[in-house]
């Protein structure tokens, strides 16, 4: 039997892609109001940035315990041995939840062998991740093996590299102080920032769209490695037409073919806001 895959909502997967590898996705919540949406099943990421751009606040939280319990010990029943690949740890307490809900589930169900993972990423960085899995997975792969690959490529290696259009956003998850997100919103600054084991870093401000991108492109280039066959990911909050804008840079500055772009998800949008532009790679 092969190993199941599952992660959840924040991963930002496209359907065809869910689908095409046959990967489980659990939701976290979307939080407006006093109304609580699952991710990806009763909210979508154009509604998110539809609300945020009318004034609406978003707030997230984990995948309700009940609902990831039930997950796992639907495959345990099955005798289904399967790996969760979770939202980092620096950003949500999803892998630490899980991590307790499978030890009380391997309790009932000893011989069937369950793993879970924490990305220290986020978005498609650990969409990715899912993919290379469920790759192996498909090819007969034992858990082992792939938490193995896992541990010595995605893990170690994953490169998140990201803009906002609007530091406001940043600002009321605590990323910025609220002096700097208005006068970085006054003077159109762009923050660039990574993932470092896990946690939202700055990089530097650039001013304007169009310098970002290069900016991009540059930092892929002092950090990346294989960026011609490597599988390269893009997202985008509801910009489409900058995501595309960057996967022509790449093309052209290293000839890259194999990209997966995808909308920015309401887990991660409701913190990142519209007009986020993200770029996923493996590094040197």
């Amino acid at each position: 039997m092969n190993v199941k895959i599952i992660t959840d909502s924040a991963s930002d997967l496209p359907d065809e892609l869910i689908t095409k590898y046959d990967i489980d996705i659990m939701p976290l919540v979307v939080i407006m109001g006093n109304d609580e949406f699952y991710d990806r099943e009763d909210i979508h990421a154009k509604e998110l940035y539809k609300a945020l751009r009318e004034g609406e606040m978003a707030k997230t939280s984990q995948i309700p315990p009940a609902r990831m319990k039930e997950t796992f010990v639907k495959y345990a029943e099955q005798g289904q041995p399967f790996i969760y690949i979770a939202l980092s740890s620096g950003i949500s307490g999803t892998y630490q939840s899980a991590s307790i809900i499978k030890n009380e589930v391997q309790e009932e169900f000893p011989n069937v062998q369950m793993e879970v993972i924490d990305s220290k990423a986020a978005s498609l960085g650990y969409g990715l991740m899912a993919i290379s899995a469920a790759e192996l997975a498909s090819n007969g792969k034992t858990a082992d093996e792939i938490k193995q690959h896992l541990s010595t490529t995605y893990l170690t290696h994953m490169e998140h590299i990201f803009t906002v259009d609007d530091l406001e956003f940043l600002q009321r998850g605590g990323r910025v102080s609220r002096a700097s997100a208005f006068v970085g919103g006054m003077l159109k600054i762009k923050p660039v920032l990574h993932v470092e084991d896990g946690k939202l870093v700055p990089i530097e401000k650039i001013r304007g769209k169009n310098k970002v991108v290069k900016r991009m492109v540059d930092i892929m280039k002092e950090r990346g490695v294989n960026l011609q066959s490597q599988l390269i990911g893009i997202t985008h909050g509801d910009d489409l037409e900058s995501a595309e804008k960057l996967k022509s840079a790449i093309q052209e500055a290293f000839g890259s073919e194999r990209f997966v772009i995808h909308e920015v998800g309401a887990t991660i949008g409701s913190h990142s806001g519209p007009g986020t532009l993200a770029l996923f790679f493996l590094n040197k």
